[in-house]
């Protein structure tokens, strides 16, 4: 993935929400290791936090941080599969603006090399909910790790080209007040 270094890093501010009824911070190996490496990469932890597998809890947590200006990107692990107690993607659709179906798609292709057709019971996926960028990656660090490095490292880095996330948010924010 080509890096121009003589532009400009731009950090964004990241929230990062684990969904699960059993993990704590001390715990929390997934969202651990996306604070990681997103701290790793330059990138600032605007918040961290735990909710449970409850629609109502994940989305109002979503909801928070997306109407925050101090938060760029949330980058959400678990509830993405297919149990009846996995609601993250539920939660977050009401709260989309644009799907960013791509993501989804290059996390189970990328991922398909790993767990073979065991990827598509992974239901990770990308929107724009207002001006906020949401991800939504499993809860297995494994699929954290894909994801992150793979992918949101990458498109995070303002950087990166041809393009990536980080140097659309000025037209997002500026485009979204004008179509008001």
């Amino acid at each position: 993935m080509p890096i121009d270094t003589s532009r400009p890093f731009h950090p964004a501010n990241v929230g990062v929400l684990t969904v699960s009824d059993t993990r704590t911070e001390a715990t929390d190996g997934s969202g651990g290791l996306i604070v990681e490496l997103l701290t790793a990469a330059g990138h600032r932890i605007a918040g961290r936090a735990i909710v449970k597998d409850n629609r109502d809890a994940i989305g109002a947590a979503l909801k928070a941080w997306i109407a925050d200006p101090g938060v760029d990107v949330i980058i959400a692990t678990g509830g993405t599969g297919v149990t009846p107690r996995d609601v993250t993607p539920e939660a977050m659709a009401p709260l989309v603006t644009k799907p960013i179906p791509g993501f989804g798609e290059l996390f189970r292709y990328l991922s398909f090399a790993e767990i073979g057709t065991s990827t598509i019971q992974s239901r990770a996926e990308a929107a724009l909910c207002d001006q906020t960028y949401v991800f939504l990656l499993p809860g297995s660090t494994g699929g954290v790790r894909l994801g992150m490095e793979q992918i949101l490292i990458p498109q995070l880095d303002s950087r990166h080209r041809p393009c990536n996330f980080v140097t659309l948010l000025p037209r997002i924010r500026t485009e979204r007040e004008d179509a008001r």
